[in-house]
C-alpha cells in the first residue's frame, strides 16, 4: 500500500474506532505519567514546560516537542508553562521569543505562565558557589582544545586537569572575577569536578559556567558569566516545578548528568519542596524526507539568500507553514499519526501531505482559477450577456454556503484542457465532444484558432441553454467537467507553485555535496499570467482555497486587493511520488 492510501485508511481507522468508543492506546510518556499520578509522585501534580532557546524560529520538529508538552498537560489536568532557555545572549533576540509565541498559539495551546532561564540566573550562581565550597567544582585556566584533549575517549579515561585540585578560596575568588569582566572570554571555565574516568563522557568535569561579553537580551550587562546549558536545564526545571521534563531522544546521554546537578542541588539550601524531584523522559524527534532541522542549516539559508526569510513557504519553520496554507489542524493531526517512540525515524513529507489535504478537503473554499490560461468563446451565447452562476463553498460543509460567479461568451480556460488531436479517453475539451462547464452548461467544442507559430490563441464552442442547473437537461451525462472564468469578470494574479526544498531523500546525511549543492532548483515556480475570481479580493490572508481540479491555495500574507498572490499548498494528488519512483 502506498504511503498517502496507508495513511488515509490508517487515519480513518483511528476515526472509527473513537466513534466507537474505542479509547486510543497510549504512548510510552503517557504511560509513565500515569503511573507517576497513581502512585503520588510529586503530590500526584503534573507540570510540564516547553524550553525553546530564542535563536530561531521553531520548525516541525519543535511543533511535535509542543504537541507532546502541552498535550499530556491538557490531558491529565496539568500545566505547562513556556520557557525560554536565553543563556548564550550572542545568538538569542526578542524577535525569536515574538515568533516562539504566535507560532505556539497558532498550534492551538496557550500557556500558563512564561520564564526565562535568566529568570534563575542568581539562583543558578548560587548553586554554583555552594558547589565550589563543597569542593564539587573549580575553576580550569586551560583553552577550549586542551580541555578537550584531556577527556578522552568512550575506551580511554580522560586525564585531570593540572587545575583540578585549586585551592576552593582561590576557585571562588576568580569565579568571582568571571562575573566582573575582570576575566576576558576563553581566559578560564568553570568546571564539576566529578569523575574523569567515568564511561559517560559527559560526567568528565564538564564545563558549567563560561565568560560571554555580550549584552543579555533581558539582563543587558549585568552578567558576564554564564550557566552551560546541561547546568542550567534540570536546574531550571527544579526551580520552576516542573515534574516531567520531557525532551528529544538526543538528551538521553544527558540525563544521568542532568539527575547529577538535580541531585546535587536538592542536597542544598536552595532546595525548595521536600520530597519534589522533576524527572527528564526522551521521545524521537521528528525527522522528514525532503528536509533539513539543523537551525545552522536553516540560518544559513535565510542569510544566504536562498530563501526568502524564515516564513518562506519551502521552509519547515511553523511561520513557513502557516504562510504555506498548512492548517494547525493538519500539523496536529500528523504528529498525532506519526506518534512518539524511542526510536529515530525519517517521516515521509508525503504522510503529512496527506494530512494537509484530508484537513483542507473539510475547510477550504472552493474557487475557479486558470493558470495557464487560453480564451474560450462560446459563439452561440449571446453577447453582452451575463449570468449569475452560484458556486458552493463547500461540499463538505452544508454551512459553509455558496457565492456568485459571473458566466459570459468569453472565458479563460486552461490550456493544459484543450487538444486539437485527442487520443480516445480524452475527456476533457477536443473537437466534437461535450464537456461540463462547472456550475454552468455543457458545452460543445467546435474547433480552435492558431497564430502564425501554431499557438493555439481561441477555442471554440457552443454551448446547450437548456443543460444549467435545473434545466430539463441539466442530468444529461458528459464525462469531462472543467472550470473557466468570464474573461470580463476576473482577477490577474500570481501564483507561487512552491515543491520540495531539497531534491535528494534525506539531505542531512549526504556527505559527499554541500547541502545548498541538493536544493531543488524547481522548488518555486512563480507564474504571472494567471487569474482567479473577483470573489478572492474580498477573502483575508492566509484564507484556505481549493483551485478547483488544481489543488489548494491560499492568499498570501503581501497579497493586496490590487496584486493578488496566491501559494500553492499541496496538489490534489502526490504528483512528487509518482515521478522520482
Amino acid at each position: 500500500m502506498c504511503p498517502y492510501y496507508k495513511f488515509i485508511f490508517t487515519t480513518m481507522t483511528d476515526i472509527i474506532k473513537e466513534d466507537a468508543g474505542e479509547k486510543k492506546s497510549l504512548n510510552f510518556i503517557e504511560q509513565a505519567i500515569e503511573n507517576d499520578l497513581k502512585e503520588g509522585k510529586n503530590g500526584s501534580r503534573l507540570q510540564t514546560r516547553f524550553p525553546p532557546e530564542p535563536n530561531g524560529y521553531l520548525h516541525i520538529g519543535h511543533a511535535k516537542a509542543i504537541c507532546m508538552d502541552f498535550g499530556v498537560a491538557q490531558k491529565y489536568g496539568g500545566v505547562c508553562n513556556l520557557r525560554f532557555d536565553d543563556t548564550n545572549p550572542v545568538k538569542e533576540d526578542t524577535e525569536y521569543v515574538d515568533s516562539i509565541m504566535e507560532d505556539i498559539q497558532w498550534l492551538g495551546f496557550q500557556w500558563k505562565n512564561i520564564y526565562y532561564a535568566s529568570d534563575y540566573f542568581q539562583h543558578l550562581w548560587d548553586f554554583a558557589v555552594e558547589l565550589i565550597k563543597e569542593g564539587k567544582a573549580y575553576i580550569d585556566e586551560q583553552s577550549a582544545e586542551e580541555i578537550a584533549k584531556q577527556k578522552g575517549t568512550p575506551t580511554q579515561p580522560g586525564v585531570n586537569s593540572p587545575y583540578r585540585d585549586r585551592p576552593i578560596e582561590e576557585s571562588l575568588t576568580l569565579f568571582h572575577q568571571m562575573n566582573t569582566g575582570e576575566i576576558e572570554e576563553g581566559a578560564m571555565v568553570l568546571r564539576a569536578k566529578i569523575d574523569m574516568a567515568h564511561s559517560n563522557m559527559h560526567f568528565r568535569d564538564p564545563i558549567i559556567y563560561r565568560v560571554i561579553k555580550h549584552p543579555h537580551h533581558r539582563t543587558g550587562t549585568t552578567w558576564k558569566a554564564y550557566p552551560m546549558y546541561d547546568f542550567a536545564h534540570g536546574q531550571s526545571d527544579y526551580f520552576e516545578g516542573v515534574t516531567h521534563s520531557i525532551c528529544t531522544l538526543e538528551f538521553e546521554v544527558h540525563r544521568p548528568l542532568y539527575d547529577y546537578f538535580v541531585d546535587e542541588l536538592i542536597e542544598t539550601p536552595l532546595a525548595t519542596e521536600a520530597g519534589y524531584r522533576p524527572r527528564q523522559m526522551e521521545f524521537n524527534r521528528l525527522n522528514l524526507t525532503y528536509t533539513v532541522m539543523s537551525k545552522r542549516k536553516l540560518l544559513a539559508l535565510v542569510k544566504e539568500g536562498l530563501v526568502n526569510g524564515w516564513d518562506d513557504p519551502r521552509m519547515p519553520t511553523i511561520c513557513g507553514y502557516r504562510r504555506r496554507g498548512y492548517s494547525p489542524e493538519s500539523i496536529r493531526k500528523f504528529i498525532d499519526m506519526i506518534g512518539y517512540t524511542k526510536y529515530e525515524a525519517l517521516n515521509d513529507v508525503s504522510l503529512l501531505e496527506a494530512a494537509v489535504r484530508e484537513d483542507l478537503n473539510t475547510r477550504a473554499t472552493r474557487v475557479s482559477a486558470v493558470l495557464n490560461p487560453v480564451k474560450l468563446i462560446i459563439t452561440n451565447y449571446p453577447e453582452n450577456t451575463v449570468e449569475q452562476m452560484e458556486a458552493i463553498n463547500n461540499p463538505e460543509d452544508p454551512e459553509a454556503g455558496s457565492h456568485m460567479i459571473e458566466f459570459s461568451r468569453e472565458l479563460w480556460m486552461e490550456r493544459e484542457d484543450f487538444m486539437e488531436d485527442a487520443p480516445k479517453k480524452y475527456f476533457r475539451m477536443t473537437p466534437g465532444q461535450e464537456v461540463r462547464l462547472k456550475n454552468a452548461y455543457i458545452v460543445k467544442c467546435t474547433g480552435c484558432k492558431k497564430d502564425e507559430n501554431g499557438e493555439i490563441t481561441e477555442v471554440y464552442c457552443e454551448y446547450d441553454p437548456n443543460t444549467r442547473s435545473g434545466m430539463p437537461d441539466s442530468n444529461r451525462k458528459v464525462k469531462g467537467t472543467l472550470h473557466w472564468l468570464s474573461c470580463a469578470h476576473c482577477l490577474p494574479a500570481e501564483v507561487r507553485l512552491y515543491d520540495r526544498l531539497f531534491k535528494v531523500e534525506n539531505p542531512g546525511t549526504e556527505t559527499e555535496a554541500d547541502f545548498r549543492e541538493l536544493l531543488n532548483p524547481d522548488s518555486l515556480k512563480v507564474l504571472t499570467n494567471c487569474y482567479v475570481e473577483k470573489y478572492l479580493a474580498e477573502l483575508k490572508p492566509l484564507s484556505y482555497l481549493q483551485f478547483q481540479r488544481i489543488g489548494y491555495f491560499n492568499i498570501d500574507k503581501e497579497s493586496t486587493p490590487d496584486k493578488l498572490i496566491f501559494n500553492r499548498t499541496v496538489g490534489l494528488k502526490d504528483t512528487w511520488g509518482k515521478i522520482n519512483k
